[in-house]
């Protein structure tokens, strides 16, 4: 996950994701797969260098992307896949992006930078067409799980301390139900904190449909 965007150059980011075994673009990707059609419109939120996104160029979608920072976003246009890129933080409402202007929404590896996420769910509900898809991925919260976890330097990919936020299924389907999301998929997968692969937690990824 994108334990690393903040303090790292986009060649690092993909390398080191590549390294510990991220595969929450994928994993999106396959439950999405016999949804998409070529030609649609696809935001991803958070892009970073578009690593979760280049998936769906490749199956003929046209890609727009927003993410704060400009170096992630420099990494992503070298790339020469995306149609448009924006800066703008997630926090900050609204997105640049006008009412029902995108067939699909994807955001992966940065959910669980947030506590609350309730303005990224409403943003999403504007911008995605009805019947279009949102398919996200979040730290994911079980029973007798804390809500947040303090990693030190030692247990991150950017050698610095950070927060992260789980968020349980409850939580979730609140979100969907007052952002008018219906859920189609959902599946758990591993995390790995190191290129040893012997930290990790569990993620969730959930394919929804906007009513």
């Amino acid at each position: 996950m994108n334990q690393i965007k903040q303090d790292a150059d986009g060649r690092t980011y993909d390398q080191e994701a590549e390294a510990s075994g991220w595969f929450g673009p994928e994993i999106t990707f396959g439950l999405m797969y016999k949804y998409l059609n070529a030609g649609e419109r696809l935001l991803d939120l958070g892009i970073g260098t578009g690593l979760g996104s280049v998936l769906y160029q490749k199956a003929g979608l046209r890609v727009y992307g927003m993410d704060s920072s400009e170096e992630m976003l420099t990494a992503c246009r070298e790339k020469g896949f995306a149609e448009a890129l924006k800066r703008h933080d997630l926090s900050s409402a609204p997105y640049p992006f006008e009412e029902s202007s995108m067939d699909h929404i994807v955001c992966l590896g940065v959910l669980h930078f947030f506590r609350d996420l309730t303005r990224i769910f409403q943003e999403a509900s504007r911008i995605v067409r009805d019947g279009g898809l949102f398919a996200f991925v979040v730290a994911d919260r079980g029973a007798g799980d804390e809500g947040e976890i303090l990693l030190d330097a030692e247990q991150t990919h950017g050698g610095s301390a950070m927060r992260i936020y789980r968020h349980s299924e409850e939580q979730i389907d609140s979100l969907m139900l007052i952002s008018g999301f219906r859920l189609l998929r959902s599946m758990t997968f591993p995390v790995f904190m190191d290129r040893e692969r012997t930290r990790e937690f569990r993620a969730r990824v959930y394919l929804t449909r906007r009513l």
